[in-house]
């Protein structure tokens, strides 16, 4: 089950980032006004890391090799049943929109990078900056 990482780096007033994390996924979010407004999605910590991202305005990018949806996704759900639930029904809709759309979806970069504060914690120089802002 994801648990939240509390005191996360927050760098903008206008929105919340906030931190899940399990054995197998780390989930960043980014909230305004309680809303979605962009998400990574991490998995295979241990092995070789891959992240879908989804992003208002940008749409979604996967980084890593080839995600194979329907199982990740399957997972995710599982482990997802202890997030709040406006937030577990946004990642769930936006999720499904990703299996319908995966062949238009772009692969970034063949290797998974973390931004500095998803390393950290969020302890770091606040000029900083995450991919998810």
């Amino acid at each position: 089950m994801l648990r939240e990482i509390l005191d996360v780096l927050q760098d903008d007033p206008s929105s919340q980032r906030r931190w899940f994390h399990d054995d197998y996924f780390d989930l960043f979010v980014r909230q305004t006004a309680g809303e979605l407004a962009a998400f990574e999605l991490c998995y295979g910590i241990h092995s070789s890391e891959r992240a879908l991202v989804w992003s208002a305005g940008r749409g979604y990018f996967h980084d890593g090799d080839p995600l194979e949806a329907d199982p990740i996704i399957g997972r995710f759900e599982r482990a997802s049943y202890g997030l709040p639930e406006v937030l577990r029904l946004a990642l769930s809709a936006r999720l499904r929109e990703y299996i319908l759309r995966k062949a238009e979806v772009p692969a970034r970069r063949t290797r998974f990078r973390r931004a500095a504060w998803q390393q950290t914690g969020g302890k770091q120089n606040p000029k900083d900056q995450s991919r998810i802002s």
